[in-house]
């Protein structure tokens, strides 16, 4: 399982490497670039699988 994916900031483009946590989902994630609340696309249960490269653990698992 990877834990780490890098968040590509929709606004600015910035792109930010992350560590995953293994048991749950990250909803919400403050572009460390221009500010940009980042949250998940309709359909999507986290920020990393809206704009990570990988997805979360949880979904991985599946």
């Amino acid at each position: 399982m990877m834990l780490e994916s890098t968040l590509t900031c929709p606004k600015c483009n910035h792109k930010e490497l992350l560590t995953m946590p293994e048991d749950k989902c990250i909803y919400f994630h403050k572009c460390s670039s221009c500010g940009e609340l980042l949250k998940p696309k309709q359909g999507d249960c986290c920020v990393f699988c809206s704009y990570g490269d990988v997805p979360c653990p949880p979904i991985q698992q599946e």
